[in-house]
This record gives C-alpha cells, structure tokens and sequence, in this order.
C-alpha cells in the first residue's frame, strides 16, 4: 500500500507575484512591500530616473511604515508573493532572507542572518531570535520563540519552539 503525499498548492519557489498585488489605493500592506520592491528595482537602475525616484520611494516606505506599524527595512532580501495580512509591529533585520510565497502576520520578530525557505507561515507574535534556518513549507505557531532550525514541512510551536514534524 502506497501512502499518498499532501502536495502543497503554493509553491516554495516560483514567486506568485498576484498576492502582492494593489486590490485598491488604501491597502498599507501591499503599498510598503510596493515601496520596497520600486526602490530596489531603482537602486539597479543607475540612471537619471533611478536617482530621482529613489529619494520618491524612501519617502513612500516612510509613510507607509509609519501607517501599517512594520520596521521592514528598504534593503531586506525578501521573495516575492509575500502575504502581510496585518503588518502592524512586523520586524524584519536587513540581513534576514525570506523566501517566495510566505505568510508574516502580526508582531513576528526576525532577527540578522534567518534564512526562511519558499511558502513559510510565520503565526502572530512568533519570534525567530536566532541565525536558523527554516525550510520550505515549514510552519510557525503563534508565539513561537524559534531558537533552532526547522526543517522542511515541520511545524514550530510554544516556547521555546518544539519541532513537529509532518508530512506535506
């Protein structure tokens, strides 16, 4: 008898560029990950228009991180098709790594040098206070304190984190 496998339907590495999408001009969450993402794309540009509109964009992540809350720095390396439902009090240090397709909801901490795999749902409140790894399709639990890698399809819950394997 062959055991049949939970496939993921998103996934952990092709971005879905589609959930970062405007829905309408009042969505703070996907206006900051836009004013990153424009500065970044600028920053490559070393032209004329790249140094006007760079100065544009600090000045739009600016705003839009005092309305939604979020110390989500201009230069963090972040995959795209990232999901902020409520980025109110999101920390994210610049040399953190996000993979494409993951989920941060609200008051999550992150520390320097986290490397977080492709399709990752970070729960509220979780903090992640040390440079680990968490692997593809990994979940972590509301209130997790994570201090040791989580591999790929494990869940993270209490405090400090207790792995949980599963299958995907």
């Amino acid at each position: 008898m062959v055991k049949s496998v939970k496939v993921p339907n998103i996934s952990a590495t092709e971005p879905d560029w589609s959930r970062e999408q405007l829905r309408r001009w009042w969505d703070p969450s996907r206006q900051l990950l836009k004013s990153i993402r424009n500065y970044q794309k600028w920053q490559a540009n070393e032209g004329i228009v790249g140094r006007f509109l760079g100065p544009v964009n600090v000045l739009q992540h600016r705003f839009w991180s005092v309305i939604t809350g979020a110390d989500i720095p201009l230069t963090c390396q972040i995959g795209g098709g990232l999901l902020l439902t409520h980025p109110n009090g999101v920390i994210i240090h610049p040399n953190a790594v996000i993979g494409p397709n993951c989920l941060i909801l609200q008051q999550v901490t992150i520390v320097a040098n986290v490397k977080i795999g492709g399709h990752v749902d970070i729960g509220a409140g979780a903090k992640i206070i040390r440079p680990v790894s968490i692997g593809d399709h990994a979940k972590i639990g509301a209130n997790a304190v994570v201090l040791n890698d989580v591999p790929v399809g494990a869940t993270a819950v209490g405090v400090p984190a207790k792995i949980k394997l599963s299958c995907i």
